[in-house]
């Protein structure tokens, strides 16, 4: 869907700026997780500021664009939550290459009190059209699950997750066509989109060994696609466990 230019593409926004480059945003929020009173699932600031900012980098690193601008909305006062959250968030942009005092920006809530915890965060990138790595999934390719989908508390199990490095280890391998971090949808919900944005058909394996309908919290876990022949290869990248989930057709 196109207005004005403007594209919507999966969970991403993709503007043009002239006819060689284009601006692609992703955002990612959170609420009732965190260190207030009222939280449903206890954790740091700092954690949660890390795993929220995490989600929107993972996107828009996987496309191909470079980060280069991190907005958070924080539903809490500056001191000391926000504090800690800004703290998770510059850590994770450290993380994707940034300038953690250059590309941060956002407000706090300093007019009322807050007893749970919510925050927002939108991540800027840009890409040369060429370069996007969109919509390349072909027929024959089988769609890999990188990690296990956990959400809520199992985030913080102490168990390896996707992350940005494992995003950017896997762009820098040719045969990976398309990386896409998986959602609080699931699996399943991103591997049809993943079919569907490249013109094909998602077929999934009988017993692929984790529930493809489960919440993948903050993108705890990752598709690729990859033809058959490189997925020996594939699992050399990763000591993350792997699951061929299906196939496109």
């Amino acid at each position: 869907m196109a207005i004005n230019g403007i594209t919507a593409f999966r969970d991403l926004t993709l503007i043009p700026l002239g006819a060689s480059e284009i601006l692609v945003i992703a955002c990612d929020s959170l609420g009732g997780i965190g260190p207030k009173p009222y939280d449903s699932v206890n954790a740091s600031a700092e954690i949660v500021g890390k795993f929220t900012a995490r989600v929107p980098l993972m996107e828009v690193l996987a496309c191909g664009a470079s980060p280069f601008v991190a907005v958070n909305t924080l539903c809490v006062e500056m001191e000391p939550t926000g504090a800690g959250m800004i703290k998770g968030i510059k850590e994770e942009i450290i993380m994707a290459g940034l300038s953690a005092e250059l590309a941060v920006t956002g407000s706090t809530e300093e007019n009322a009190a807050t007893c749970q915890s919510g925050l927002g965060v939108t991540v800027i990138g840009r890409a040369a059209k060429s370069e996007l790595r969109l919509g390349r999934s072909r027929a024959g390719d089988l769609v890999v699950c990188i990690g296990q989908p956990k959400v809520g508390i199992e985030v913080l199990d102490g168990t390896k997750k996707a992350d940005l490095a494992l995003v950017k280890k896997l762009l820098a391998v040719p045969f990976v066509r398309e990386i896409l971090p998986v959602g609080s949808r699931g699996v399943l919900y991103e591997a049809e989109l993943l079919a569907e944005y490249s013109g094909n058909k998602y077929v999934p394996t009988p017993s692929p060994g984790i529930d493809l309908r489960k919440s993948a919290g903050p993108s705890t876990c990752l598709l690729v696609s990859v033809a058959e022949t490189h997925c020996t290869a594939l699992r050399e990248l990763t000591d993350l466990p792997l699951f061929v989930i299906g196939n496109l057709k």
